[in-house]
């Protein structure tokens, strides 16, 4: 596992299963960003996303690359880049879709209090 604090990159499906499986046990809000490396939005995004982490390590942050994972992208129907799924116990509880800001950290200020 990686230190607290930092938005883990998801390197393969079995990394990606690990932490979705230890996520249903833990009442730990996850923040997953599904992203792409050709993707200007998604980079305009991942600076406000480390900030984040970084303020909140309670909260775990993972970055899935669609290209590289595409069957996690297709299981989570992902369709446009960037999009954040939040997920408590396993289960998804809300998402956003593009590079909003404003929507990100209020949803995350939510999620992470409850």
């Amino acid at each position: 596992m990686a230190e607290e604090g930092q938005v883990i990159p998801i390197p393969s499906v079995e990394v990606w299963n690990q932490h979705f499986e230890s996520s249903k046990t833990s009442n730990r809000l996850v923040v997953v960003d599904f992203t792409a490396s050709w993707c200007g939005p998604c980079r305009f995004i991942a600076p406000i996303l480390a900030e984040l982490a970084k303020k909140l390590p309670h909260v775990t942050f993972l970055k899935v690359d669609v290209d590289e994972l595409t069957t996690v992208a297709e299981e989570w129907k992902i369709e446009a880049m960037p999009s954040f799924i939040f997920l408590k116990e396993g289960q998804e509880i809300d998402r956003v879709v593009g590079a909003n800001k404003d929507d990100l950290q209020s949803k995350v200020a939510l999620y992470q209090a409850a």
